[in-house]
């Protein structure tokens, strides 16, 4: 996979978490669990386009350590949203 590919792939992640997240039911639980999924979930590509305009290859290590850190993130908020049975479950489950 080349470096193209992966920021199309994780821009197509951020939204489809977007879209995730305008499907959840509006109340209190689901605003914070949803305003922290979308924070993260879009955070992935962003910071791995950061990654690929680095400076130095420790730079790039250090910037590809945020695309993990914000993806783990991510499985974090999706796991309590199939914990609480928040969202709809397939696209929930393409996520995860």
């Amino acid at each position: 996979m080349d470096r193209q590919e992966l920021e199309q792939r994780t821009k197509e992640f951020a939204l489809r978490v977007i879209r995730f997240v305008a499907g959840l039911p509006r109340h209190r639980a689901a605003d914070v669990v949803g305003n922290q999924l979308v924070k993260a979930g879009t955070s992935v590509g962003a910071n791995y386009r950061e990654a690929t305009r680095a400076e130095s290859h420790a730079d790039f290590i250090h910037k590809v350590a945020l695309v993990e850190k914000e993806a783990a993130e991510t499985r974090y908020w999706l796991e309590l949203c199939e914990g609480a049975a928040m969202g709809d479950p397939q696209q929930r489950q393409w996520l995860l």
